[in-house]
């Protein structure tokens, strides 16, 4: 029978606990999440600094609706650039201390971009082997050579860019080299050594570009990411996560911008985000630099988690939102993300291939709207279903 293989590998998928479903959500904000007429404690919201629903952004959605529409009726070479985006770029450039900005329809779509830009056939892309799926994606369909480094092995990554120089001058070649990474992973929390890939790329002659759709919002004393750490020659971040919109910038300089606007399919053939979310997303970066007290918040919050969980739990311990507790086999996983859920909380488990084999884990992720009482219930009942 025709297409045989799609029931096959859907069957292999639940054999091996690594079914995947969706979940219809009612109502969620960064607190809790309602689902099937049943409201839990939200810990997997990337909603980090608990502004979605915020009122002063929701009628800055209004406003850019009525002053510019719901849609932007064409891609952004065409008739989709409107003032609502050139003054989103203009402020994003403004908060990283970047020359150019460009906006994409999301984070897969321009992390997917910039690996084919910078995939030239005289490049070499050196990944963090904990790069998000959409870099090893472009980066492995592009014309690059592409060499990955152990997980934040800074070492590493000086070897293969030596090697690779050495190498390049043996054979009279000109080699471009991009360093890529997050500046907090996605799926463990930790950072990257932003200050030490900076000056690996300085050295090396090589672009650094950050990945920092978890680090934008949280990290920095306004907010700015990985940009206050260290510079970073391109910046990608995302607006559905800390900044609580949709859609993703890409932040560099103005030979990059002009060279994507001109040659990137991901820009030129895709509709430009709507311009309400575009005036929405600058009223809540304006939030985002001021308000302090949602980062202090998320420290404060996520030591109280570290303290109050059982040494029996596995926690990787980190600085960001998002806290990894490793349980291992996905079925075991599975297991306890449902003992949590009878208990009233709402946690996802993260199976392969997202992470490695045998390392399956519940992603904790810690927000500004949380209350104290809700992380001591929260390590209260990881450390009764894991014990």
């Amino acid at each position: 029978m025709a297409f045989d293989f799609l029931s096959a590998n859907i069957a292999q998928q639940k054999q091996r606990a690594r079914y995947r479903v969706r979940q219809c959500v009612a109502e969620q904000n960064g607190r809790y999440v309602k689902i099937d007429d049943k409201s839990y404690l939200n810990f997997s919201s990337n909603d980090y600094l608990g502004l979605n629903h915020h009122p002063e952004i929701n009628q800055a959605l209004i406003a850019g609706a009525d002053r510019f529409g719901t849609c932007a009726s064409g891609s952004s070479l065409i008739t989709g650039y409107s003032y609502a985006h050139q003054a989103l770029e203009n402020d994003i450039c403004d908060w990283l201390n970047k020359p150019n900005c460009l906006i994409f329809a999301s984070g897969f779509s321009a992390n997917n971009a910039l690996m084919h830009a910078l995939g030239h056939e005289s490049c070499q892309l050196y990944l963090d082997k904990l790069s998000h799926a959409s870099l090893i994606d472009g980066a492995l369909s592009s014309h690059a050579k592409v060499k990955r480094f152990l997980h934040n092995d800074t070492a590493q990554l000086q070897r293969f860019l030596t090697q690779s120089q050495q190498a390049a001058i043996k054979e009279g070649n000109e080699l471009n080299k991009v360093i890529v990474s997050e500046g907090v992973f996605s799926m463990d929390g930790d950072q990257a050594d932003v200050e030490q890939l900076s000056k690996i790329a300085q050295q090396h002659q090589a672009l650094l570009y950050l990945d920092d759709a978890h680090s934008i919002g949280v990290v920095g004393n306004k907010g700015e990411g990985s940009s206050s750490v260290a510079d970073v020659d391109v910046i990608m971040a995302t607006f559905g996560k800390s900044i609580a919109t949709s859609g993703a910038f890409v932040a560099c300089d103005e030979l990059l911008a002009d060279y994507l606007v001109n040659f990137s399919r991901h820009y030129i053939y895709s509709t430009a985000i709507s311009p309400a979310l575009a005036w929405a997303t600058k009223k809540s970066i304006e939030i985002i630099q001021r308000e302090h007290w949602r980062r202090e918040k998320i420290t404060e919050l996520s030591q109280l988690l570290a303290s109050k969980l059982s040494n029996k739990v596995q926690l990787i311990k980190n600085a960001s939102s998002i806290h990894a507790i490793v349980i291992g086999d996905e079925v075991a996983t599975l297991a306890v993300c449902q003992k949590l859920r009878d208990k009233g909380i709402w946690l996802s488990a993260i199976r392969p291939p997202t992470v490695p084999n045998n390392s399956s884990r519940l992603r904790v992720t810690v927000t500004s709207k949380h209350e104290s009482k809700d992380i001591n219930y929260l390590a209260n009942c990881i450390n009764e279903v894991i014990a």
